[in-house]
């Protein structure tokens, strides 16, 4: 196939019209590229956008060695997340064969039963029914300490879970704005970059004691860092690797499940229908609670709605590539050291992929719905070799944490307009969502 130059959008000009509100010119961008290859004019900065299935298939499995996990987003994000499995080259392969074995089918089912009883004890304590409260912050103290003590052993304190969970979303969130700024260099302050050093600091202050205290002790227990201790045992900077993989694993595992569990409430008050399947089938399978291990395969309705609301909000919204060679994308001839951005956000809503694609419809995921749908229509936990770990971890966590709390009560939601994304290096809800959560009357 012969090669051609990409038609070039004007996102910067997108971007000034939609200050307020920066991913609706994201949105737009993908909108008007239609699944074609497009650049992104940001002044200096000129990314291509790859959103077409063949595309990202091309970026993430046939020739993914070519796109590495550098530039845009990695690069402000690397003082949090290290050099480990959400790295590239002969560190993420490293941490890749360690980490792998910790999250087969096998293995993360063995954690069901402790999950739940872990999810249970939280609700118990942190859900204060019939007052409002704050979603994203029940969310996460829900999810921080599921995890906490799910992989970092039942030692670490709760005063630490507390200092973990805020640092780790300001981590997150601090740099949104060297996103859409990747030209600007580090050592020219933006609004953020303080509060990202300071988060880091407390992250630090809690992971290395961690650390220490499991090569101390000397005994193996079946905890991330015990495990972790093992395999890296003897290496050069072996405390380093360790925390990396620590942080990366934690922050993954937490920040994506807290994004897309804290859309739930919003999606069930707009849509009354789809919540009221969604009430029944709980009632009818869970009962009055708690949540077991025994329930899930039963919820296959609250399992087609989590996957249809990862479709619409997908947390890691954007996974931008670094070029190494110089390639060609559907005919586009790619030069080495460009950037190419793919964003499942913008994927998953194409129509010639997705029929109604902005309308939210967890029937499109039951079994008979999705057969003969291309593999990439669908990514939201990234594809191929740098494919997540834990998505089977997250739907675990997530239907036992909403079945958790739908089997005892009802939310009403407190809000003065739509609830939208807002720009982050994961696609968070409206800040500051409230609701109420009711208890269910059974008479």
């Amino acid at each position: 196939m012969p090669t051609r130059h990409a038609q070039t959008l004007p996102l910067l000009r997108l971007l000034t019209r939609n200050a307020r509100d920066p991913l609706r010119a994201v949105e737009e961008a993908g909108r008007r590229a239609n699944g074609e290859l497009v650049r992104l004019n940001m002044g200096p900065f000129r990314p291509y956008l790859v959103t077409h299935p063949d595309h990202v298939q091309h970026v993430l499995k046939t020739n993914q060695s070519n796109y590495l996990r550098t530039g845009m987003f990695w690069d402000p994000l690397a003082p949090l997340i290290g050099q480990g499995i959400l790295s590239d080259g002969p560190g993420w392969k490293a941490s890749r064969s360690i980490l792998q074995p910790m999250f087969t089918a096998r293995y993360v089912d063995s954690l069901a039963q402790r999950m739940a009883a872990i999810v249970t004890d939280l609700i118990d304590s942190v859900v204060a029914p019939g007052r409002p409260i704050d979603i994203a912050d029940t969310v996460s103290a829900l999810i921080h300490p599921a995890i906490v003590r799910l992989f970092l052993g039942s030692t670490i304190s709760d005063a630490d879970i507390e200092r973990l969970a805020p640092a780790y979303d300001t981590g997150v969130t601090a740099r949104a704005i060297r996103l859409l700024l990747p030209f600007v260099p580090e050592r020219f302050p933006l609004p953020g970059d303080r509060a990202f050093r300071e988060a880091i600091r407390t992250i630090d202050d809690v992971v290395y004691p961690r650390i220490r205290y499991a090569k101390a002790r000397g005994e193996h227990e079946n905890d991330l860092v015990s495990l972790l201790c093992e395999a890296r045992k003897g290496e050069p900077d072996m405390d380093r690797l360790i925390r990396d993989d620590m942080v990366a694993v934690h922050g993954a595992a937490t920040e994506t499940s807290v994004t897309a569990l804290t859309w739930v409430w919003p999606v069930l008050d707009a849509h009354p229908e789809i919540a009221a399947n969604v009430y029944e089938e709980i009632d009818r399978v869970v009962g009055p609670g708690p949540v077991t291990l025994a329930h899930l395969p039963g919820l296959t309705y609250l399992r087609m709605f989590l996957d249809e609301l990862v479709r619409l909000y997908p947390p890691g919204w954007i996974l931008p590539r670094t070029a190494i060679h110089a390639d060609s994308i559907g005919g586009v001839e790619i030069s080495a050291g460009s950037t190419v951005v793919l964003s499942p956000f913008l994927t998953q809503r194409l129509p010639e992929f997705w029929e109604r694609p902005l309308e939210f419809d967890p029937g499109r995921f039951a079994p008979e719905n999705a057969r003969g749908r291309h593999r990439y229509a669908y990514f939201p936990f990234s594809a191929g070799p740098h494919s997540c770990l834990g998505p089977r971890l997250f739907t675990m966590e997530a239907l036992l944490l909403v079945a958790g709390i739908l089997c005892r009560y009802r939310p009403v939601l407190h809000t003065d307009g739509p609830v939208v994304p807002r720009l982050a290096s994961t696609l968070r809800a409206t800040a500051g969502l409230s609701m109420t959560l009711v208890p269910v009357g059974r008479g």
